[in-house]
């Protein structure tokens, strides 16, 4: 059974929906403000989490940006519900890391429809990482030239595993320097400094190069399309995803999959 954490300070609004979530056959939980919400949230662990924006006491940004920083929490779908909503207001949540937004008043239809679409794709994307970890591991003993390919590790520095950990976690989804730095408890640019000392690259260059290995794993053991590839290794653009893919390797994510599928 899924469990659904619904965060909305409108009681009429958040027991309507839970309601529904039960007679649906989901396990839903109710807060009537962010404070609560990040308590159940921590104590309960959703497998999804519905989130009004504008509440009295924290507002839905603040609830996100701190479930975000968290490895408890850090990987749980978030949906933003709110009553109007403009470029700049979905753009900030999706650098936050919201996976969608519904706008208030909704139908039944279409906020059930939102969390069975949201928790098809988490599903994807666990899917999508153990297979890029099972072949990342299974490739430690072929000798064949594409599995040097498929290959990944994080280097091993005590000082910097928290900072590697929270990468593999997140990076099926949108992640700033800043995440990074606010997880490991460092400002962004003594991160930048540290990690480019002791390992030779930078922060982004290892999430690029984990998303690759991803992206790489997918084009290799599934036929998935180029788009579905991009969005399960943490690029919401198709296009982007192409183009760094082909910059770093060469040719398209195509032709890649043809030289390398057998």
């Amino acid at each position: 059974m899924k469990t659904i954490l619904i965060i909305e300070d409108e009681v009429e609004t958040r027991n309507v929906f839970l309601k529904c979530l039960e007679f649906e056959g989901f396990q839903a939980y109710g807060a009537k403000n962010g404070t609560e919400g990040i308590e159940l949230a921590k104590s309960k662990s959703p497998d999804l989490i519905v989130c009004d924006i504008f509440m009295p006491d924290m507002d839905g940004y603040s609830v996100l940006e701190f479930l975000r920083r968290s490895p408890q929490t850090s990987a749980i779908p978030f949906i933003f519900l709110t009553a109007k909503v403009t470029m700049e207001d979905l753009r900030h949540g999706m650098q936050l890391g919201a996976d969608d937004y519904l706008t208030k008043p909704c139908t039944v239809e279409q906020f059930l429809a939102a969390i069975t679409t949201r928790l098809k794709r988490y599903e994807e994307v666990i899917k999508a990482q153990e297979i890029s970890k099972k072949d990342t591991a299974s490739s430690v003993n072929s000798q064949t030239e594409d599995s040097e390919d498929l290959k990944f590790s994080f280097p091993k520095s005590g000082g910097l595993r928290p900072v590697f950990e929270f990468i593999e976690a997140n990076y099926t989804r949108p992640l700033k320097l800043k995440d990074v730095a606010l997880e490991a408890g460092y400002s962004s640019a003594y991160l930048t400094t540290l990690v480019q000392k002791k390992t030779g690259k930078t922060v982004k260059q290892w999430i690029i190069e984990r998303r690759m290995v991803c992206a790489r794993n997918l084009l290799q053991k599934t036929k998935e399309p180029v788009a579905k590839v991009a969005e399960l290794s943490g690029y919401l653009d198709a296009g982007y995803f192409t183009n760094q893919f082909r910059k770093i390797h060469g040719v398209s994510p195509l032709v890649w999959r043809k030289k390398n599928v057998f």
